[in-house]
C-alpha cells in the first residue's frame, strides 16, 4: 500500500528544509552570500580562526561540500585561509572585512526567512515545532 507523501517525516522535513533554502537564498544573494554560506558564516562570526576540521565538527556537513564551499566563499571575499601556526597540514579561517560586515544583515535576512516561513503560526506553535525538530535532529544524529 503506498503512502502519502503528507504522511512522511521523512518527505515532508525535505521539503521544509527545501522551502527554507529557498527563502533564505532569495534574501542572501541580494546581500552577496549563498544560504549555504550561512552555517560556515555564523560559525566565524561566533570564532575566527578555526580550521577545516573544526568547521565540519560544528557544520556537520560533508569534507567535499566543505572544501567546495570555503573556495567559493574565499573566491568571493568572504573568508582569508592562513597556514596553521603549528600544524603545517592546516589552514585557520578567517571573515574579510565584507562578510564581517553582512553579519547583521545576513541574520536579519534569515530571521525574515523563518518569518515567512512561520507566517500564520501562533508564537506557542513556533516554538513547539522548533523544539519538536530540534528533538527530531537529535535522533537523527544518533543514527
Amino acid at each position: 500500500m503506498a503512502q502519502n507523501r503528507s504522511d512522511s517525516a521523512t518527505y515532508l522535513a525535505g521539503q521544509l528544509a527545501k522551502g527554507f533554502a529557498r527563502a533564505l537564498q532569495v534574501r542572501a544573494t541580494k546581500l552577496g552570500f549563498s544560504a549555504g554560506q550561512l552555517p560556515v558564516l555564523i560559525e566565524l562570526w561566533n570564532e575566527e580562526g578555526l580550521t577545516q576540521k573544526q568547521l565540519l565538527e560544528r557544520v556537520d556537513i560533508e569534507q567535499a561540500t566543505m572544501a567546495n564551499t570555503l573556495s567559493r566563499m574565499e573566491r568571493d571575499g568572504l573568508i582569508k585561509r592562513h597556514p596553521h601556526p603549528s600544524d603545517r597540514r592546516a589552514q585557520v579561517i578567517f571573515l574579510t572585512d565584507k562578510a564581517r560586515d553582512l553579519e547583521h544583515e545576513a541574520l536579519a535576512a534569515a530571521n525574515e526567512a523563518d518569518q515567512a516561513l512561520f507566517s500564520g503560526f501562533r508564537r506557542f506553535e513556533k516554538e513547539l515545532m522548533l523544539e519538536y525538530m530540534r528533538w527530531a535532529i537529535e535522533n537523527a544524529r544518533k543514527l
